[in-house]
């Protein structure tokens, strides 16, 4: 079986406002970073035995996430990759990925991370706006994130992508298409470009509650993703997701599974998994974690098993994130069902207000669909 490989690092320097990610702040102590890393080689060594009797487990992808994977060290990253190389059959050429926060990433960090083998580092710039990144509550400067790419250039880094926010608190439009042409500058070979999401439990949900976060309204953040596509494709680079745009080859290759819904392993707390028609999800507590694996059992919180239907669902969801949309080939090989058959009254719904296109070889989004996209993915999940 093929599947792609995830690693959350649950350490952090300082918790962002926006951010609901499983993270611990203050950065790892010693002793709980070799304690984690050594409890995520005993759950790799575990998943393999467990998928034994479906064959070898295969992996193109490795991503490390977070959380900040730039705080570990460069042996304890070393061990995580040599687990990940130890129980799976990761590919010579692999894609592996490590995200980084600039102020975590110095040209000897950059340097290890190379010879580890790592060919893809995701820098969490997220605006070159030092007021905006102060009120995300970021741990760097602008002038950091430039130096951390500067940094992998110099250790020989060659695929380097670029995480960017829009419409934050207090953003205008001028301020987004100065971030994106400082990004262009940097000439990275992919750039995420995420529109802020106010999720529970952050302190920006408790300041908009409170009436303290001021956002730009919906006609602006449409502005802003309108702008972000036509300034990074004049500039070269091709947009092959919402909200994902790759220089020709560097389409990241980790997150293509999850948007074609394939299977994939995830290792740490708070980490995903889906495999055998299930979807599981390990406990959201470094202890607890822990605690697990040294007791010898499962950190595996929850599981859903994945019905047809819900696997359809989720397919048709995901997939057209991509702009290349769900393809009618790949749909009817994997559920013996024509797209048409399986979805026709939600395609005739959204092909008749101009919110997708469907014809012998896909279905797709629209440009109008792309700023709907969330209301036309809930389509297929009723």
């Amino acid at each position: 079986m093929r599947v792609g490989l995830y690693i959350h690092v649950p350490f952090c320097l300082r918790k962002c406002h926006y951010c609901d990610f499983y993270s611990l702040p203050a950065g790892p102590a010693p002793e709980h970073a070799y304690a984690f890393v050594a409890a995520v080689e005993r759950e790799m060594a575990s998943a393999a035995a467990r998928h034994a009797a479906l064959g070898p487990l295969s992996a193109a992808t490795l991503f490390l996430g977070g959380g900040t994977p730039s705080l570990l060290t460069p042996a304890q990253l070393g061990r995580l990759l040599a687990a990940a190389r130890t129980h799976f059959l990761l590919a010579p050429d692999a894609e592996i990925t490590i995200e980084a926060n600039p102020g975590t990433l110095d040209a000897e960090k950059a340097r290890a991370v190379r010879d580890l083998g790592v060919n893809r580092v995701s820098v969490g710039v997220q605006s070159f706006d030092d007021p905006l990144l102060r009120r995300l509550g970021r741990a760097h400067a602008a002038a950091r994130g430039i130096e951390a790419i500067g940094h992998l250039r110099a250790a020989g880094l060659e695929n380097i992508s670029l995480d960017l926010m829009f419409a934050l608190p207090g953003q205008s439009l001028a301020s987004w298409r100065e971030t994106l042409r400082r990004a262009i500058a940097l000439a990275p070979e992919h750039v995420s470009a995420y529109g802020l999401t106010v999720e529970p439990g952050t302190p920006f949900a408790d300041w908009e509650r409170q009436g303290r976060l001021s956002r730009p309204d919906e006609e602006l953040e449409a502005a802003m993703l309108e702008e972000g596509i036509a300034i990074l494709t004049a500039a070269g680079y091709e947009h092959y997701e919402i909200s994902n745009f790759a220089r020709p080859g560097r389409q990241c290759a980790h997150n293509r599974t999850y948007w074609r819904n394939e299977p994939y392993l995830g290792f740490g707390p708070s980490a995903a998994s889906y495999s055998g028609g299930a979807r599981s999800v390990n406990v959201r507590s470094l202890s607890r974690y822990l605690a697990a694996i040294a007791a010898g059992e499962s950190p595996v919180e929850t599981v859903e098993a994945a019905t047809r239907e819900l696997e359809m669902g989720e397919t048709m969801m995901v997939g057209l994130r991509l702009l290349e949309g769900v393809t009618q080939a790949r749909f009817r090989e994997r559920f013996g069902v024509p797209l048409q058959e399986a979805y026709a009254d939600p395609i005739r719904r959204l092909t008749a207000a101009g919110l997708v296109t469907c014809d012998e070889h896909r279905l797709a989004l629209t440009r109008r669909g792309l700023l709907l996209a969330s209301n036309v993915m809930a389509e297929f999940l009723r």
